[in-house]
């Protein structure tokens, strides 16, 4: 026995409304399914703060100069969505040969 269209569009209706109540409910809790799916696909702020945190204190004992440290910074930041990205440099910086 074929279901009439009445109850279809009315399980319709309720699936929406309940996917409404869960948006609703996320977004109360403040975390929408946009900002669920940036923050899966986006790079992890712990390991970026700890890259922060080393190149700190590698510019503090002089063995980053003002200019990478600079650029650095600003890259660490763009990636954790606090900033815009640096100009592309024209030249890497030049690597201490080991």
């Amino acid at each position: 026995m074929a279901s009439s269209p009445q109850s279809y569009q009315k399980r319709q209706r309720e699936l929406r409304k309940k996917e409404r109540k869960a948006e609703k409910q996320a977004i109360r809790h403040g975390r929408s399914a946009a900002k669920a799916e940036e923050t899966d696909d986006g790079p992890d702020e712990d390991a970026l703060l700890e890259e922060f945190r080393i190149l700190n204190e590698k510019f503090a004992a002089g063995e980053v100069g003002e200019d990478d440290f600079e650029y650095r910074k600003a890259e660490i930041f763009h990636k954790m969505g606090l900033g815009e990205a640096p100009e592309p440099r024209e030249e890497e910086p030049a690597q201490a040969d080991a």
